[in-house]
């Protein structure tokens, strides 16, 4: 039998892999807080609704009228807030899923690179061994005296 095959750049494929499921995480922590943040403004969405739905009543004095619209630009710049801090968080879960994206096709060219060499590396060892299999073959043959 013949050696078995070795690829060169075996270190670099498992470095590559590594950066992949590193891309991955951070990945997957990026979608978990623009979910989260997505969530957040969602309630304080409901919350500004609901404080705009109930309104001040009608026996209201003005410190309650000033309260109630103080509260309801307090909501307005929170949800303001919010909704650029989920802008930030897009961009960056964008940012992570290329990143994620460029590892992998990084990590399968490597892939597919070893697989074309251990093809032809088996066979090359096949050709070698039919070929001292015929070697074999061509000494032991005796012809037959006539």
């Amino acid at each position: 039998m013949g050696k078995p095959f070795v690829f060169r750049l075996e270190k670099v494929l498992e470095y590559r892999r590594q950066l992949e499921d590193q891309a991955r995480m951070a990945l997957a922590q990026a979608q978990a807080r623009h979910k989260a943040q997505e969530e957040a403004v969602l309630d304080l969405e409901t919350r500004l609704a609901d404080h705009l739905e109930h309104g001040f009543g009608a026996k209201a004095s003005q410190a309650d009228i000033w309260l109630w619209m103080q509260y309801r630009q307090a909501l307005e710049r929170d949800v303001s807030a919010a909704k650029a801090e989920l802008q930030r968080l897009a961009s960056i879960l964008h940012h992570c899923r290329q990143e994620a994206v460029l590892r992998s096709r990084e990590k399968k060219l490597l892939e597919k690179l070893k697989d074309r060499q251990a093809k032809k590396h088996h066979v090359a060892e096949n050709l070698a061994e039919q070929k001292e299999f015929d070697e074999m073959a061509t000494l032991r043959y005796e012809p037959k005296d006539t």
